[in-house]
């Protein structure tokens, strides 16, 4: 396809075929709490409203992690996936996103160890409780419920309508805090020292929400803690060639322990981890880390570093963005 400069050359705005959807182009909204749900993790006007104005630009918008369970809920106005009942609000969601002509996506996630008691009003779990404080190691019981709850959430995203869902294992959330030595000291076959252990439990629960997805699947994979005792870019390549072998088709890649937002002053700081995972994968590849110049996020998907690029906080400040990146760029 010629690019925007006349050249044939795989650009910001090249479409890209997903299975069964075309993006219109590279750019992505990431997954960015809004804190606009109810108390009860239903959609509301205001979310709506929010959607729709920054749908119009991105070719997939990944919407907000909703969490799977109470237990697994970090906020109190979180959007929520937990039970049927929040199917119509999704749908309606979807819809929204659809209509400004993007690809939809659902963020699923339990928050693990970083849940508080006064939100959720049960017991804090963790893999382990090394890190933690006031948490309950994960039971193989718990395990197991907490699995068919990601299944079940990744269901109701499919029948919300929505044309993908992303799994988070980023941030330290849950599935993050089992690919981290630092947070999973289990002395069992998921945790320790060994990364075959660590990743164990995150490949369980791919591979069983991959049977309820007949769309796209994707991960936010928390490539690094940014910590010397913590999981490593290159152990993260090798967990990412795993998560393509079990049915992802696009892997989001941020950070771990570390956040979404380290303590980094230049764009794209996340962006030489997703081209190391770009390096051991043969599906597309997610780059992000405070990216706000269109030309910046341009150059690398000319350089092939990544296949897609996540513009979050830059949207939100200007929801032309896009249109407006096109038209710099076209000069």
């Amino acid at each position: 396809m010629d690019g925007i400069y006349g050249e044939t050359m795989v650009n910001l705005f090249t479409p890209l075929d997903i299975g069964d959807v075309e993006l219109r182009n590279r750019v992505v909204l990431p997954p960015m709490a809004t804190e606009k749900s109810t108390i009860n993790g239903n959609p509301t006007e205001k979310l709506y409203m929010h959607y729709e104005k920054h749908s119009k630009g991105s070719g997939l918008v990944i919407v907000e992690h909703s969490y799977i369970s109470n237990d697994g809920r970090l906020s109190t106005n979180q959007l929520g996936i937990y039970c049927d009942e929040l199917i119509d609000g999704l749908s309606e969601l979807s819809e929204v996103i659809r209509s400004q002509g993007a690809v939809s996506a659902l963020q699923i996630n339990h928050a693990g160890g970083m849940c508080r008691h006064g939100i959720t009003g049960d017991i804090v779990f963790a893999p382990s409780d090394a890190y933690f404080e006031d948490t309950n190691p994960l039971s193989l019981e718990d395990m197991k419920r907490i699995k068919d709850d990601f299944v079940n959430a990744a269901g109701r995203a499919m029948e919300a309508g929505f044309d993908a869902v992303e799994i988070h294992g980023a941030h330290g959330f849950l599935l993050g805090q089992f690919l981290s030595p630092i947070t999973n000291q289990r002395e069992d076959e998921y945790g320790g020292h060994e990364l075959e252990n660590r990743m164990r439990f995150p490949l369980e629960v791919v591979k069983a929400v991959r049977e309820a997805v007949d769309g796209v699947l994707l991960y936010r994979l928390g490539s690094t803690d940014m910590d010397d005792k913590g999981l490593t870019v290159d152990e993260s390549a090798i967990f990412a060639n795993k998560l393509a072998e079990a049915g992802v088709d696009v892997i989001d890649v941020s950070g771990n322990l570390s956040g979404s937002r380290p303590d980094e002053d230049e764009q794209g700081y996340f962006v030489p981890m997703a081209e190391k995972i770009k390096s051991a994968v043969d599906v597309p590849v997610i780059g992000v880390g405070g990216i706000t110049e269109p030309a910046f996020a341009d150059k690398i998907i000319r350089e092939g570093k990544v296949d897609l690029v996540a513009v979050g906080r830059a949207q939100w400040r200007d929801p032309d963005w896009v249109s407006n990146a096109k038209e710099i760029l076209s000069k």
